[in-house]
Formats: structure tokens, sequence, C-alpha cells
């Protein structure tokens, strides 16, 4: 199956314009996950199952510590395979209260070389009440979803209040749908209308105050910036921990594009266009989070590493650092569906 994908479907794949591949592959993704016996089928093929990989964290018990991060599937449309393909968990969104068709392309873009994706969706998705919808008409039974939660990336959302708002009126709209099992609150996506504000301790708290007193009653996971040092990002952990946030993401995309795993040959492509870059150059950065809060708040929080994982050995490295649990999206791309289970084979031995 891998070389079958490395040596002709990946040829083919890359041949397109990359958002158009990805929206084929979820609605493949999506037409699979409706047929029963087809996901039976694709589990036997690719998944690997192994009671050593099992482990509970945040009160949630995940089949293997391999998720599949936000960013993938953001209308919640594959949600019903996942599984089947062999990830622990998977995480629906960025959702946003209200639908957003995405930042101007390009949006999507692919640096093999450097083992990374141009990425300046900036949340797009069809909003809150029609992934719910979506969600709750599918089959996710025994499945580990969460939803990556953001403010809306509109004009009319401008303000630090506003913003705060939109959060709520997601959370409180996902706060008893079961088929929620945990939620990532996105205060870092850079390709946004208001980036990065809630990376000011102050606002943050306001913010996860408010929260709280949503009583969701399952873990929120607070996605990290990558690019943020020791000094910066301890106010932020503290604070969240104070109002009872469950653990963090470390971490999101990278922004400097002097990166030296982006190769400068295929970073032209992308010199007069906005966005950010994934995979194997936020490898480092998310390790040494992960490293950072393990050693210092690791007893108080969740850890999930994310930024990087390509291989079984990625994916060790993080939990040598201190993560609970790990996660990818480039990976995916790269090396095809059955890398999930492809890594959980190697972690049963490595673990």
């Amino acid at each position: 199956m891998a070389s079958f994908y490395k040596d002709f479907l990946k040829p083919f794949f890359f041949r397109f314009d990359p958002e158009f591949v990805h929206e084929s592959v979820v609605a493949l993704g999506e037409l699979i996950g409706e047929d029963e016996i087809a996901k039976f089928l694709l589990g036997k093929t690719i998944c690997f199952r192994n009671k050593k990989l099992e482990r509970t964290v945040g009160g949630i018990k995940f089949k293997n510590p391999l998720g599949l991060a936000a960013g993938f599937d953001y209308d919640g449309r594959c949600a019903a395979v996942l599984k089947s393909v062999g990830f622990g968990f998977n995480t629906v969104g960025t959702v946003t209260a209200k639908p957003y068709g995405g930042n101007p392309k390009p949006r999507l873009g692919r640096l093999p070389n450097s083992k990374s994706l141009f990425v300046n969706k900036g949340f797009k998705n069809q909003g809150v009440a029609a992934i719910a919808k979506r969600l709750e008409d599918k089959n996710l039974t025994d499945i580990v979803l969460g939803i990556s939660v953001g403010a809306s990336n509109l004009p009319e959302v401008d303000s630090i209040g506003k913003a705060i708002d939109d959060y709520l009126f997601t959370f409180e709209y996902l706060k008893n749908k079961k088929f929620v099992r945990y939620f990532e609150l996105n205060i870092s996506c850079p390709n946004t209308a208001l980036p990065e504000n809630f990376t000011n301790p102050k606002n943050l708290e306001v913010l996860v105050k408010k929260i709280a007193k949503v009583k969701l009653g399952k873990p929120v996971f607070v996605k990290m910036p990558n690019e943020i040092t020791p000094g910066r990002i301890d106010p932020l952990i503290e604070v969240a921990l104070k109002h009872g946030i469950s653990g963090f993401i470390l971490s999101n995309l990278v922004k400097d594009r002097k990166n030296k795993y982006i190769l400068p040959e295929e970073l032209k492509r992308f010199t007069n266009f906005k966005g950010n870059f994934s995979g194997r150059p936020c490898f480092e950065g998310s390790n040494r989070l992960i490293a950072h809060v393990s050693k210092k708040y690791g007893r108080d929080a969740v850890i999930i590493g994310c930024g990087g994982v390509f291989t079984a050995q990625d994916a060790l490295v993080k939990f040598q650092a201190g993560a609970d649990l790990v996660q990818m999206v480039t990976g995916l791309i790269f090396e095809g569906p059955q890398v999930a289970g492809r890594i959980n084979r190697e972690l049963a031995t490595l673990l």
C-alpha cells in the first residue's frame, strides 16, 4: 500500500491543485465513511490495533495515541472513516460561529522537499450549525472526536470583545453535543484578521474565564503558537490552568520564512503570498515547547504534540520530550492513508 501510494497515487495527485486534491480526498473519505462494509475492509487493510497503544488521557480512553490534527477535516465530512484509517482520535475544524469561504487563493501549496505545506485557509469552514448537523447525522460510535474552535474570520469580528462572544457562541452551540469528546481552543492561527490576539495573557484570561462559565464538562486543550519563547508561553499556561483548561497542543504553524527546513528554491513560489508553513519546519519548535511545558507543568497539564510527525520515530521524539498524545496532518498528505497504521505498528515495539 505504501509503495503504491508513493509510486503511483502521490505523483498523480501532486500534478493537480492541492486544494482541489484535498477536497476530492475528503469527499472520498466521506463516501467510504457512509458504507460500513467499505470501512470494515479499509480497517482490515491498513489499520493497526494493539492494546499496548491504548491509553487514558484527560479522562478519555484512546485506542492509540496518534490523532489527526485540525486543518484536514475542517467541515467534519470524513469524521466517520478516520478510525478505520487508524487514527486514535481526530479533530474537526477549526470551526467558527459563522461560515467563512477562506482567504484569497492560493490557500494551500506543497513544498515536497521541505516536507511542508504552505497554508492560508484562515479558518475556512461551513460554520458551527452546518457542521454540527452533519456530525449528528453520522455514525460516530466509539470514535474519539474533538472540535477545534476559533473566532469567525470576518470583518465584523474586529475586536477582542467580539471575538470572545464569537468563541462563546460556538462553545455554547456544541456544549451538549454527544459526538464531541474534547475541545481545542485555537488561539494561534496566524492567518486570520485577529492573529494571535489571545496570546496576550490578559486577553486569554478573559476568554478562558468566560469559557469556564459555559461548564462544558469536557476537556479543553489550548493550541499554542510554534514560535514562542518560554518567557511568553509560561504566563499563558498559568492563566489557562488557573481557569480549568486541561492541556495544550504544541503547536501550530511556523511563520518564519527563514526557517532552516524551508528550502529557498521551494519558498520562492510563495514569495508574494501571505501564509505560513506546516510539517517538518514545525518539528523542532514543537519539541522544544513540549519539553519545556512538560518539565514545568507536566503533572498539571495534558500535552499533545503536533508538528512534523511523518514516522514513528518522529512521534517517539515527542513522547520522550513529554507528550501524552501526538497529532499529524502534513504527514498524512505526504505519506498516504496507510501512514497511521504504519506508525502505530512501529510504536507498539518502541513504546
